[in-house]
């Protein structure tokens, strides 16, 4: 009985040797968010804020566009470093929508001007968030667990035509 179970160990420390295994984090994929695009700019009744022109090192990992009351859209990327970057709109009271997607950050004093329209900071605990309130009838937050300098990249690349 004893040499039978060392002979399953010995086997065991044979496969676990030489049989590859993936320890590290699975690859982020890319998605397309075209389409949906398209489509929420045909739905919503504000302007449908997207990136453009980002480096290819930016990937995009989800999209949604809820046309329900509060017209949600949400485009959320990986940033060069590996971080998350959101791009959130919605029609919803704007104290309740931020809360939500910036996953209750807190409001600062900085503010910053981004083409021209002027963007306040929020700090928290897993996101920070830079907002821009009530523009054309809804609110944007671009949020996530990237640096303020990686958001405001993000803010500046969005364009709603």
């Amino acid at each position: 009985m004893i040499l039978s179970l060392g002979v399953i160990v010995l086997a065991a420390l044979v496969i676990y040797l030489f049989i590859p295994h993936d320890d590290g984090e699975p690859e982020v994929k890319r998605v397309d968010y075209r389409v949906e695009l398209l489509t929420a700019r045909r739905a919503a009744s504000y302007p449908v804020a997207a990136p453009e022109g980002l480096p290819t090192s930016w990937k995009a990992t989800s999209v949604r566009f809820q046309g329900d009351e509060t017209e949600a859209w949400h485009l959320g990327f990986s940033d060069p470093d590996g971080e998350y970057v959101a791009v959130e709109q919605s029609t919803q009271k704007a104290v309740t929508f931020i809360e939500e997607a910036s996953q209750g950050a807190e409001e600062t004093e900085v503010t910053q001007r981004i083409d021209g329209r002027t963007w306040t900071r929020y700090k928290g605990g897993r996101y920070d968030a830079l907002v821009l309130r009530d523009t054309d009838g809804a609110t944007t937050v671009v949020t996530g667990t990237a640096s303020f300098a990686r958001l405001t990249t993000m803010a500046e690349a969005l364009k709603t035509t």
